[in-house]
């Protein structure tokens, strides 16, 4: 009788085992190369969301106020008021301060003047003129704790009705200051009257990590040099041309631009304007945190804000002037 056939087992050789692991360590390398990719994507599409957001709610706040700005020819009032802030060289880290800002003061008919209550009776009183202020500070956000993490926070502050035409004990009334008397400007952020450190509290905070924001006035003039006058266009920018101030009064414009036509400029009509701002990234804004980040030259900076901000622009076309 014959004895069964046994089967020896065969294992795995060292060579089989080495081209295993290989191909083991390529898919692993793979799958960890898409997943970076995809986490990286995700971030940037969050990053590009949130700052979309902040973007587009300035913009869209601004664009209402502007739409409803509200002037009168033929007075000495002063209407409209932009400079570029003083402060310009205090907003921002140590390694990266904003490039442009402006305190924009104005008056207009918003929609959520008392306190939104807009046409309800015992609530509305009547006034739908008020002054609302911009102006961007580098501060902490709103939140609670003792975080000295801070940021770029656009601040709106409204005035109502009641207080823009007649003030009280405390404030004086913004409605019919004069060039003659003092800027809108100064009785705005005067230490006795509006302060500009009571815009900065959380009530009037808009948006967080705007890095800088500019407007440019679309300005109509008539160019009488040729043989016959010709009406243009004439853009003034805020920080350009030398330009820090521009006011509108019921008398004309009051401006230091000294670009193109800047003599037309003085009795010439604003039609539009021209809102720009920079959102830069939440990752950007923890890296330029005190102490964080260095940059060792401008060409390394403005790399920096090309990869990591957001820009946004919008022209508003206002109301006869």
């Amino acid at each position: 009788m014959k004895a069964p056939h046994l089967t020896r087992r065969r294992g795995f050789t060292l060579m089989e085992l080495m081209v295993a692991m290989a191909i083991t360590s390529i898919i692993v390398t793979v799958l960890v190369s898409i997943t970076s990719s995809a986490l990286d994507t995700w971030n940037r599409s969050r990053s590009e969301l949130r700052a979309s957001r902040m973007g587009n709610m300035m913009i869209d706040s601004m664009t209402r106020d502007l739409e409803s700005l509200v002037t009168r020819r033929g007075n000495s009032n002063e209407w409209l008021s932009a400079i570029v802030d003083p402060e310009l060289s205090k907003i921002g880290s140590s390694s990266l301060k904003s490039t442009g800002a402006s305190r924009l003061i104005f008056f207009t008919a918003p929609t959520d003047r008392y306190d939104g209550n807009a046409g309800i009776p015992n609530l509305d009183n009547g006034g739908d003129v008020c002054c609302v202020a911009y102006t961007l500070d580098w501060k902490r956000p709103v939140q609670v704790g003792a975080s000295k993490f801070k940021t770029f926070i656009l601040n709106r502050k409204l005035v109502d009705p009641d207080l823009t035409f007649s003030g009280n004990a405390k404030f004086k009334p913004l409605l019919g200051v004069t060039s003659s008397t003092n800027s809108l400007d100064k009785v705005f952020t005067a230490s006795d009257n509006y302060d500009l450190g009571t815009i900065s509290n959380s009530a009037n905070y808009t948006s967080e990590n705007i890095y800088q924001f500019s407007i440019t006035f679309q300005v109509q003039v008539t160019d009488s040099s040729g043989t016959a006058p010709i009406v243009r266009t004439v853009p003034v920018a805020m920080g350009s041309n030398g330009t820090t101030s521009f006011r509108v009064l019921g008398t004309g414009i009051l401006t230091d631009y000294s670009g193109p036509y800047k003599d037309e400029v003085l009795s010439g009509r604003v039609t539009a304007a021209m809102i720009s701002l920079t959102v830069l990234s939440d990752l950007a804004v923890d890296q330029i945190q005190e102490g964080k980040r260095t940059f060792p030259n401008d060409k390394a900076k403005a790399e920096f804000l090309a990869k990591n901000s957001y820009n946004f622009s919008n022209m508003v076309q206002l109301p006869g002037m």
